[in-house]
């Protein structure tokens, strides 16, 4: 086991290929589960140790070998050092702050992306690391619960493609998991706008515009797992490897024009919160200028009924009104009158 690193400045002084743990969380202990399948058949073993997943490659088999939990240094470098995998990506495996990529080796594809997972209306990111191999794939998570039991489901069934493709195969199908992980946050951010929406119009307020600016936030971080995401399956999809035969181009291809849609999708919804601020500053600023407004024609009527007043409460000796018997009553069917007529004017212009 292993202390967490929180940011890469942690490691500053090290030497390239030292194997810490990068992340905003304490690693998880590493839970390993081994398949081996091929047309005839399917071995599945959970808790795996590492005998059996350093054990040599049986011929004519694709072994998938899924660790979950980045807590057991020993056992990332074990696995590393019986397929030859290279320092530096075992180094990227445990740094969990990595940009989604792809890097090609002369034995090996090692691809990194972000799985998004919605639990109790909260979205979780993960990182991911898939290295492909001659007749082996090997899965790196940062816990256990992923978007992959799909896969494990088709693997267990058989009779299907995945059990009698190559390696390759299971890598795209993977991927493609990843991918349609995607979908359902994003169904749920738009039913999340729709709310939005209806709030705005019902009569927003301050927790309205502060639920507009954490979705932004929400939106800004899955651009960056998106956006590179699509460059790393277009750039899989066109890769000229061994590795990579058969069929899967072409599902890779259907993989990509997947990440063009999401992308698509999310800068639709980034327009559609940006114009919400512009509603809600909108709405804020009509309701203003509605209350000035009611005020305005307020201090309008009372103008001259103050004009009236002010009038009378001069006090001057010689105003016959004040000594007139019906002066006061007089003084207030007078202003009363005004400011009727006041409001009868303001309601022909419209302004009430």
């Amino acid at each position: 086991m292993t202390e967490p690193a929180p940011s890469p400045s942690a490691k500053a002084g090290m030497p390239p290929g030292s194997l810490v743990h990068i992340g905003p969380a304490p690693p998880l202990a590493t839970a390993i589960t081994l398949f081996r399948y091929s047309g005839k058949g399917i071995a599945e073993r959970k808790g795996a140790t590492l005998a059996e997943v350093t054990a040599p490659l049986p011929e004519g088999a694709v072994t998938w070998i899924d660790c979950s939990g980045l807590g057991d240094i020993r056992a990332v470098e074990a696995i590393g050092a019986r397929f030859s995998i290279h320092p530096l990506t075992l180094e990227d495996i445990l740094n969990t702050r990595q940009r989604p990529k792809i890097e090609y080796f002369d034995h090996y594809i090692y691809v990194v992306c972000k799985m998004l997972s919605l639990e109790e209306r909260e979205i979780r990111t993960e990182q991911v690391s898939i290295l492909l191999g001659e007749g082996f794939v090997l899965t790196f998570q940062e816990r256990e619960g992923d978007v992959f039991d799909p896969v494990r489901a088709r693997l267990r069934a058989g009779g299907n493609r995945i059990r009698r493709e190559e390696a390759c195969y299971l890598a795209y199908s993977l991927l493609d998991a990843v991918v349609d992980g995607y979908y359902a946050i994003f169904e749920w951010f738009g039913e999340v706008i729709e709310d939005l929406e209806d709030e705005l119009l019902d009569g927003p307020g301050t927790r309205t515009l502060q639920a507009i600016h954490e979705k932004k936030r929400l939106l800004i971080m899955i651009r960056r797992s998106i956006w590179p995401l699509r460059e790393v399956v277009g750039a899989f999809e066109r890769v000229e490897s061994p590795l990579v035969t058969g069929i899967t181009p072409v599902y890779l291809r259907d993989v990509y024009d997947h990440t063009v849609e999401l992308v698509e999708t999310l800068e639709t919804y980034r327009d559609m919160m940006g114009g919400m601020i512009d509603i809600y500053l909108s709405t804020t600023s009509n309701r203003m200028n509605e209350i000035m407004k009611v005020l305005t024609i307020i201090a309008t009527i009372f103008i001259p009924l103050t004009f009236i007043a002010g009038l009378y409460g001069m006090n001057f000796v010689g105003m016959p009104e004040l000594s007139h018997r019906y002066g006061y009553p007089a003084v207030l069917l007078l202003m009363l009158a005004v400011g009727l007529v006041e409001i009868w004017f303001f309601r022909k212009r419209g302004w009430l």
